[in-house]
């Protein structure tokens, strides 16, 4: 069985755990595990406390991202003929 503590919200652990069934390989298991790793999103915190991001940077980057997904929203002005 492998587990893995994750920090939630206000701090709280949340217990990752993959039980092994039967007949089931340890490919299979780990498999499983990365999977849920991954839906978690433990994977993408991991690599965004990998370094320190300085509070500017972040909220630049929020908003090219915010721009980026309202773009194609935004209405174009109409040729005048």
């Amino acid at each position: 069985m492998f587990n893995l503590n994750k920090v939630g919200i206000r701090g709280v652990f949340f217990m990752l755990k993959v039980k092994s069934r039967t007949g089931e390989s340890v490919q299979q298991m780990m498999r499983r595990f990365k999977k849920l790793c991954e839906k978690e999103g433990l994977i993408r915190d991991m690599k965004r406390n990998a370094y320190y991001e300085k509070p500017s940077e972040r909220n630049r980057r929020r908003i090219r991202k915010a721009q980026r997904i309202l773009l194609p929203f935004t209405p174009r002005p109409r040729p005048t003929t």
